[in-house]
């Protein structure tokens, strides 16, 4: 069996230390180095060459983006895939990670089955980027609904600091549990959201409905298009709520059943 090099690069080293661990007792990966900021990161990359890199963003000396940055000017035989996992949660920084060439995005705390899961993805693609919530591209793996609907949330470009994010979020998971809540909308889909989350029903309904215009007004309809294989919206054609989480959900549960 060809083993996945993987290389860690994290100042934290009781998580490197929980990651190397882990991994390590997996016959399909190697781990091939570990380092403490970006610049042995990119040392070690030039050396190695590992099939593999987990990069946090915020290190001394040399952080996880001035180490994409080197890397897309490094001149090897092959791009290592690389995977981001950091505390930093704000879609803008996702983004730029993701445009600077990061295959994948995870959030700690994560759970390291979940981690195992995504360095096999991404290292069996082979030229397709993996965009963090473009889920499209990556093969099928044990991705959990809240993970699959972040993904999805991120591609379409909802933010996923403002409260309609995480109302959304409960709504999609509800409705994939019992498709039939979505026409109760109002009666029991609203009202149970507003009780976990400590709010009221109408306060729900508003913040919901100012994630999906912030979503339009950002223009990442080519996103949603694309998930869905086909034309769902225009730019004029904003969806209901209810229509929203619906599309989702139906999205969330094929992958499901797949």
């Amino acid at each position: 069996m060809d083993k996945i090099s993987v290389l860690i690069v994290d100042d934290n080293q009781t998580l490197v230390r929980l990651m190397v661990d882990f991994l390590s007792r997996k016959q399909d990966i190697e781990i091939v180095g570990t380092a403490k900021d970006g610049m042995e990161a990119v040392d070690l990359i030039a050396s190695v060459v590992p099939d593999v890199v987990l990069m946090d963003i915020v290190m001394p000396r040399m952080d996880g983006f001035g180490a994409l940055d080197a890397l897309s000017r490094m001149n090897l035989g092959k791009r290592p895939r690389v995977i981001m996992v950091t505390g930093l949660t704000r879609d803008d920084f996702i983004a730029r990670a993701m445009n600077m060439g990061a295959d994948y995005y995870m959030i700690k705390p994560f759970d390291m089955h979940a981690l195992y899961t995504r360095i096999r993805e991404v290292a069996n693609q082979n030229d397709i980027t993996a965009y963090a919530g473009d889920e499209a591209v990556l093969p099928a793996g044990e991705i959990t609904i809240d993970e699959k609907v972040t993904n999805i949330f991120l591609s379409i470009g909802i933010p996923a600091h403002i409260k309609g994010y995480a109302y959304l979020r409960e709504a999609v998971r509800m409705v994939v549990e019992d498709h039939d809540v979505i026409n109760r909308i109002t009666k029991e889909l609203y009202p149970g959201i507003a009780k976990r989350f400590s709010t009221t029903s109408s306060k729900v309904e508003r913040a919901m409905r100012h994630a999906i215009e912030v979503a339009w007004s950002r223009g990442r309809l080519d996103s949603v298009n694309r998930i869905y294989g086909y034309k769902v919206f225009s730019a004029e054609d904003k969806p209901t709520n209810g229509e929203f989480i619906a599309l989702i959900a139906d999205k969330v549960s094929m992958r499901q059943s797949a």
